[in-house]
C-alpha cells in the first residue's frame, strides 16, 4: 500500500500518518527502487491502534507506551487486542444511545437541565410543580452539574439522595414550603429573621445520605461560595445557615 491507500484504509490523513512517522508512533517502511514506500498489514494495524486509542482520549505520549507494550507481540495478538477495543467502544455506544431513547422515551421529556440519567429525570418529573420556584430551578440545575461531574460512586450516592428528597409526596410536599420560604428572601438582607426559618426548613429536606460527613459541609467550600454568588444576601445566609445546622447535627 501507498500512503494514501494506507490512510484510507484505516481513516486518517496522510498528513496523519507523516506526523505519527516524525513523533515515530508508526515505523517508516523502507523505500522500493522506484522511490515509494510500501506499507504492509503490521503498518494498517498500528496506524488503527494509534486512531483507536487518540479516540479514547489518550494523549500521544500515552499511546507511544502502549504501542511499546505491544511491541513483542504478534499480529493476532495486535489484532486480536484491537477487537476486544473496538467491542469495548461498541459496548459503550449501546450503553449511551439505550441512556439516550430512556430519556426521549421519558414521560414528560428531557427535563429543562438538560440530559440526566433517567433516575434522576424521574425525579425531577415526580417534582415537576417545583419548577415554579425560581429556587428549585436553581437547585436542579446544580443537581444536574454534579451529577456530571461528580466520579461514579459519588454520583450514585447523591442521585439516591435526591430520591429521599423528592421520592414522595410528602417529601416533595416539605421541599416546596422550603423553596417558598427561600424565594421569599429574594429581597431581603443577611439580617431578615424570616433567615432562620427558611434554613430550618432546608436543613428538614436534606437526607443524610447527601453529606456523610461532617466536612462535606464547610459553608465557605469554595463551590458553594459561587453558588451563594448567584443568590441574593438573604437567601445565600439561609445556605449557609442550613449547611450549618446539619453540621451541627452530625457531630
Amino acid at each position: 500500500m501507498r500512503i494514501g491507500e494506507l490512510a484510507a484504509v484505516v481513516g486518517v490523513t496522510t498528513r496523519a500518518v507523516r506526523h505519527y512517522h516524525h513523533l515515530g508512533l508508526l515505523p517508516e517502511p523502507e523505500r522500493r527502487a522506484n522511490g515509494y514506500r510500501e506499507y504492509g498489514l503490521r503498518h494498517a494495524v498500528v496506524l488503527a491502534r494509534i486512531r483507536r486509542l487518540t479516540e479514547l482520549g489518550l494523549g500521544l505520549a500515552e499511546v507511544r507506551d502502549v504501542l511499546a507494550d505491544d511491541a513483542g507481540k504478534d499480529l493476532v495478538e495486535v489484532l486480536t487486542e484491537l477487537d476486544e477495543d473496538l467491542a469495548r467502544q461498541e459496548a459503550a455506544l449501546r450503553e449511551r444511545r439505550a441512556r439516550l431513547r430512556t430519556l426521549l422515551d421519558a414521560e414528560g421529556g428531557m427535563p429543562a437541565e438538560g440530559p440526566v440519567s433517567p433516575e434522576l429525570a424521574a425525579l425531577f418529573a415526580g417534582a415537576s410543580h417545583l419548577s415554579d420556584s425560581p429556587m428549585a430551578v436553581k437547585d436542579r440545575e446544580i443537581i444536574a452539574f454534579l451529577e456530571t461531574a461528580m466520579p461514579a460512586e459519588d454520583r450514585e450516592r447523591m442521585v439516591a439522595s435526591v430520591g429521599e428528597a423528592l421520592g414522595s409526596p410528602g417529601a416533595v410536599a416539605r421541599a416546596g414550603e422550603a423553596y417558598a420560604l427561600l424565594d421569599a428572601l429574594a429581597g431581603a438582607e443577611p439580617d431578615d429573621p424570616r433567615v432562620e426559618e427558611a434554613a430550618v426548613a432546608l436543613a428538614g429536606c436534606i437526607p443524610p445520605g447527601l453529606f456523610p460527613e461532617a466536612g462535606e459541609l464547610d459553608p465557605d467550600d469554595g463551590f458553594l461560595r459561587a453558588f451563594y454568588d448567584d443568590l441574593a444576601p438573604a437567601q445565600a445566609e439561609a445556605v449557609r445557615r442550613t449547611l450549618r445546622i446539619l453540621a451541627e447535627e452530625r457531630r
